[in-house]
């Protein structure tokens, strides 16, 4: 299967997990591609200023792969400056957030798999 990047949907969450201004998820693979096994597969871009708040994973993991601009994470309560090529891992029952706290655009790719 070829998913051609006309195929694929983006959606727009205002003030996620009660973060600050817009989260745009691109997703790379719909749920029921990931055929159990997860629930998202997804590039994630924030603009400046912009957040995805504070939530815990509960059942499942999350992976983030930065692949343009700069942040800042709050693991576990620890915060800390990510930039382009960094990862961050959530297990289960750990928290994060993450605000882009650079001048461009945050990108990074989300995948959330189940436990």
């Amino acid at each position: 299967m070829i998913k051609r990047s006309s195929e694929l949907t983006t959606e727009v969450f205002s003030n996620r997990f009660g973060g600050k201004g817009d989260l745009q998820v691109t997703k790379i693979l719909e749920t029921d591609q990931l055929q159990g096994k997860g629930r998202l597969f997804a590039r994630n871009t924030l603009q400046p200023g912009c957040s995805l708040g504070w939530h815990q994973h509960n059942g499942d993991i999350e992976a983030y792969y930065i692949i343009a601009g700069e942040g800042t994470v709050d693991d576990n309560g620890t915060k800390v400056k990510v930039s382009t090529g960094d990862v961050i891992f959530t297990n289960n029952g750990e928290s994060h957030s993450i605000e882009n706290t650079g001048t461009g655009s945050l990108e990074f790719i989300a995948l959330i798999l189940y436990v």
